[in-house]
């Protein structure tokens, strides 16, 4: 029997210590997995090879007050999201949250150059997280694939595994390829993703995503000659949201043409806010009026078809949490590519108080477009309704 679904948060987050999972990584990878360390203090830091020690307080924010809550202490075994599965379901009733598309990075240390290591840490994560995490109330616990992003036939390799253990999306960490910008070698995968029908996710951006006026982010079709180097193309465009996540990877995809080579790809933003967004897709349109001539002659980039803005409509999903003024701007957006969530147990969720928050920013607003986005396009968009 189908769940319906009332409040359903589009991003919340895994953050369990990696001993919950580590004995599904093979035994002859598990000593250079993530490790958790006890401080003398009796709190917690994670280990991992070739990483400076990070203190990820913020995302054990949820259950604290604003006084209580320090950036720098991890407590796994008494913090608010960061227990079992069933603690998981009992957080979730407790908020009023009917289910979750949970995000995990914890398995993807690229500072392990050795591939066979590397997949093997990945691949025992993804199994634990599918089988035995999800795998409790696999209609509550929506879990997203770790893909690789080391190379195309990996990041393909990996997608089919999953799409076969049950996932219902995979978070793409770079261009499939392995770069930071988008590739010809990328759309092998963009095919596979569209042939597995596997819904595809970014989580706020790329990392390390702005590169700087010195390197492009993107590989144009010309090679400026000369000292005369114009300014980055993707940058100019998406100059308004450039500090905005989700802004960059958008326009590369644009200008690379992937849409208009694969017209059925979608692709969801999670976490990013939409207030922006229509700001953001009028004067990305203006730049590229005003700068599309220079950019095909200096930089051999062919005009598009429509205007940058035509394409993240009918391509691009975005998540928001608490966004009184992106929800007033909701039509500017469109009402089917909004997904509401709580981000728990993140520094910005209010759990056990998210209905509360919402209801109190979605003042006036329609029910049947509350449930929308509340629900209703993420149902659509992860397929869980068959």
């Amino acid at each position: 029997m189908t769940r319906t679904y009332r409040f359903f948060s589009a991003d919340s987050h895994f953050e369990s210590a990696p001993d919950r999972w580590i004995h599904r990584v093979p035994k002859q990878y598990r000593d250079r997995a993530p490790r958790r360390v006890k401080l003398p203090s009796g709190k917690d830091i994670i280990v991992e090879e070739g990483c400076g020690i990070t203190f990820r307080g913020t995302n054990q924010f949820a259950g604290k007050s604003v006084e209580q809550f320090s950036p720098v202490e991890l407590d796994f075994d008494n913090a608010v999201g960061a227990g079992s599965p069933e603690q998981r379901l009992k957080e979730q009733d407790l908020d009023g949250i009917d289910a979750e598309l949970i995000f995990a990075t914890e398995a993807r240390n690229t500072a392990i150059k050795d591939k066979e290591t590397f997949l093997g840490i990945l691949r025992g994560f993804n199994d634990y997280f599918i089988e035995e995490y999800c795998g409790v109330a696999p209609d509550r616990l929506i879990g997203v694939a770790v893909l690789p992003n080391i190379g195309v036939d990996e990041d393909i390799a990996e997608m089919k595994r999953c799409k076969e253990q049950g996932f219902k999306a995979v978070r793409l960490h770079t261009f499939p390829s392995g770069k930071d910008y988008p590739t010809s070698e990328d759309d092998k995968f963009w095919a596979a993703a569209i042939d597995l029908d596997m819904p595809l996710t970014i989580h706020t951006s790329f990392p390390k995503q702005y590169r700087g006026r010195d390197v492009f982010l993107m590989k144009y079709p010309k090679e400026p000659e000369g000292e005369e180097r114009p300014m980055d193309f993707v940058e100019r465009v998406a100059r308004h949201g450039i500090h905005h996540c989700g802004a960059i990877e958008a326009v590369q995809l644009i200008l690379s043409r992937v849409f208009d080579r694969f017209p059925r790809l979608q692709i969801y933003w999670a976490e990013n806010n939409i207030g922006w967004i229509p700001y953001f897709y009028q004067q990305m349109d203006q730049a590229y009026k005003v700068s599309c001539s220079w950019a095909e002659r200096l930089l051999g980039l062919k005009r598009l078809s429509h205007l940058p803005s035509e394409y993240l409509k009918e391509h691009a999903h975005w998540g928001f949490f608490d966004d009184p003024i992106g929800i007033q701007l909701r039509h500017y957006v469109g009402m089917d590519r909004i997904m509401w969530s709580t981000d728990f147990p993140h520094i910005v969720t209010r759990w056990p108080n998210s209905l509360q928050v919402m209801e109190e920013q979605m003042a006036g607003v329609p029910e049947d477009e509350k449930r929308q986005m509340l629900a209703g396009n993420a149902v659509k968009f992860f397929r869980l309704d068959g």
